[in-house]
């Protein structure tokens, strides 16, 4: 049974939405526990697929977990056995990658599956096998590749010797390359350092909730972080911190509606190129400490929506601001070098009445603005589904968006948060 999101388009929105704790930190935060015997805490856990699937993962490893309320969750991976690990849930979320740093850290060997995720084109893990085998890992590859997928392999991680620090270089910005190695790190002898690192918030809350579990970690939030690592680590409770993108993307809801809407949790301090970008094409948005106003706008003009590593635009909010550049003035190039399957969705958008031309996997020019109509779409990953939901707000008649499981991996209880502010969306089960 599937589940679609029936959208009527068109409508004004108002009031306040707030932005829910980030997947981004809590799924890595998740995978950190297990480099502990004692207990940890994490607040402001967001109730989403993605970071409920790696609880279950935990647990299935022999983890006590404890909802202590809604949102706060303890961990005690105690008893845990990495050969107990779930391949069938690993297979389901791009996360489970962050399983191979603190396990392999605390027990010097693990057998994972090729992890899951979104359809956004190739997402190999040759950094995070380069990385680990400079760390002195043994890492054998196991299983046959069908029609091009790497998802049946099997990868053999093997550290009975113990790993060893020193300089890891990456070959390019990995989020969770870099944050897989953090967490082994903080559990290794001897110095490491991790040079190339990437600079996500995400990363900075990971190396905060490290630090209060015993990790000796400088240099966070830069491109070389520095680890001297321990040989026991503590547990320790945490605040996730909220979810810039999800702050992101219900900014540019509210713009591309011309609605007057408050989005609350804000990261302002994650969205400083963002939301200055935003005004410079026309958006009319006032921004507070850790709130976000927004105001019908006259006209936009955004001409280049450019995606890099952070501080730079999010390739997470790409989808979002392409769906606002059908709204646009003119001509607005859009470049997302970072995974060749991002721009899909635009035909999605294209059969809406949107004029975009696809001038390789990771460019596309679309003209505004253009009036969109409601038909069925299909999103093929979770930021593609949050782009969809925003084009069925304010096309002209009836959107159904077809599988409403992707955003759901990434938005929780979009379609009844929306709905408080207007929005008309209902959720119906499709057998």
């Amino acid at each position: 049974m599937t589940e679609r999101l029936i959208i009527e388009g068109r409508s004004k929105l108002e009031g306040v939405i707030d932005v829910k704790g980030s997947k981004n930190a809590a799924t890595p935060l998740i995978a950190a526990t297990l480099l502990t015997s004692s207990p940890c805490i994490l607040e402001n856990i967001p109730l989403i697929g993605d970071v409920l699937s790696m609880i279950e993962i935990v647990k299935k490893l022999g983890a006590d977990v404890d909802f202590l309320d809604e949102r706060r969750v303890k961990i005690t991976a105690k008893d845990i056995k990495p050969e107990n690990l779930d391949f069938n849930l690993v297979n389901k979320i791009r996360s489970s990658i962050l399983l191979i740093g603190p396990l392999v850290a605390r027990f010097g060997y693990l057998k994972i599956s090729h992890p899951g995720g979104c359809i956004i084109g190739s997402r190999p893990i040759d950094y995070h096998i380069n990385a680990f085998t400079k760390m002195g890992v043994e890492i054998e590859e196991f299983g046959l590749k069908r029609n091009g997928s790497r998802s049946s392999n099997v990868y053999h991680f093997n550290a009975k010797e113990g790993l060893l620090g020193g300089d890891v270089v990456f070959d390019g910005f990995s989020v969770t390359g870099t944050e897989n190695i953090l967490m082994a790190a903080a559990l290794t002898k001897g110095k490491t350092i991790i040079k190339v690192a990437a600079t996500e918030p995400h990363i900075q809350d990971l190396a905060y909730f490290l630090k209060k579990m015993g990790a000796d970690i400088k240099g966070e939030g830069t491109n070389t972080i520095e680890i001297e690592g321990k040989e026991n680590l503590g547990g320790a409770e945490h605040f996730v911190r909220y979810d810039y993108i999800e702050a992101g993307t219900l900014i540019i809801l509210g713009i591309a509606t011309k609605s007057s809407i408050r989005v609350e949790n804000v990261p302002v301090e994650d969205l400083q190129l963002f939301l200055s970008s935003l005004k410079k094409f026309g958006a009319k948005i006032k921004v507070e400490e850790n709130a976000v106003n927004i105001s019908p706008h006259k006209e936009l003009s955004i001409n280049r929506v450019q995606t890099m590593p952070y501080p730079g635009m999010p390739t997470d909010l790409q989808a979002p601001l392409g769906v606002l550049a059908t709204q646009s003035e003119g001509l607005t190039l859009v470049h997302d070098p970072i995974y060749e399957g991002r721009l899909k969705y635009l035909g999605e958008l294209n059969k809406m009445g949107a004029e975009i031309v696809i001038c390789d996997p990771h460019r596309a020019i679309i003209n505004g603005p253009t009036k969109l109509h409601g038909v069925g779409l299909d999103p093929l990953d979770l930021r593609a589904g949050a782009a969809l939901i925003i084009a069925g707000l304010i096309a002209e008649g009836t959107t159904i968006i077809r599988d409403v499981s992707q955003a759901d991996r990434g938005y929780e209880e979009i379609d009844k948060r929306l709905q408080k502010i207007g929005a008309e969306i209902k959720r119906v089960k499709i057998k």
